[in-house]
């Protein structure tokens, strides 16, 4: 049971109108856990979205190399609820495989399904996960492959990512019916 409900149908209809505005165009299953929870402080959730929606749809880095980072932030982090919701529906569309959405939760950045680029992405995760910052030989090889707008990015998608998945564990959101299973259960 989650520490705080997310709100539950029927909703109010600027509640409705505001978790549409979570969810994709025609998309029609039940807004997530996670949209109905932030819903709970309007204020807080519309200024979320913005940044939520302009990483996932309008962001520079490729969507494979941002799903890989969330699928490792999410990982890291214990997070299952975010973790499963990524895996089973943004994973399929960009690429990423089942061992690859495996190496996240279990592998380190030298598992041989990781390009030398996914490699850099995965220590940089660690290494903002272990000590808020990312080492001298680390951002070199991010450097190698993304200019600065996108190293940028990268910085703020892994900490939207890691406050997402301080919300939802520190709330013990209920994974999604529907989201992939964590490796390992």
């Amino acid at each position: 049971m989650a520490r705080i409900a997310p709100l539950a149908p029927p909703y109010e209809a600027d509640v409705e109108q505001a978790l549409r505005k979570w969810m994709p165009p025609g998309v029609a299953r039940e807004p997530l856990a996670l949209f109905r929870l932030l819903q709970l402080h309007p204020e807080l959730a519309s200024r979320m979205r913005v940044l939520g929606a302009g990483l996932l749809a309008h962001g520079g880095l490729p969507a494979l190399d941002r799903e890989i980072v969330i699928a490792r932030v999410t990982a890291r982090s214990g997070c299952r609820y975010e973790w499963g919701v990524h895996a089973a529906v943004f994973a399929p569309v960009v690429g990423l495989t089942p061992e690859q959405l495996e190496a996240t939760v279990s592998g380190d950045s030298g598992h041989p399904v990781w390009s030398e680029r996914h490699s850099a992405l995965i220590r940089a995760v660690d290494e903002l996960h272990d000590t808020a910052t990312v080492s001298a030989e680390t951002w070199a090889a991010l450097a190698g492959h993304f200019p600065a707008p996108l190293l940028l990015e990268l910085l703020v998608l892994a900490g939207w990512y890691r406050t997402i998945a301080n919300v939802a564990n520190a709330v013990a959101l209920e994974e999604e019916p529907w989201a992939a299973p964590y490796p390992g259960r």
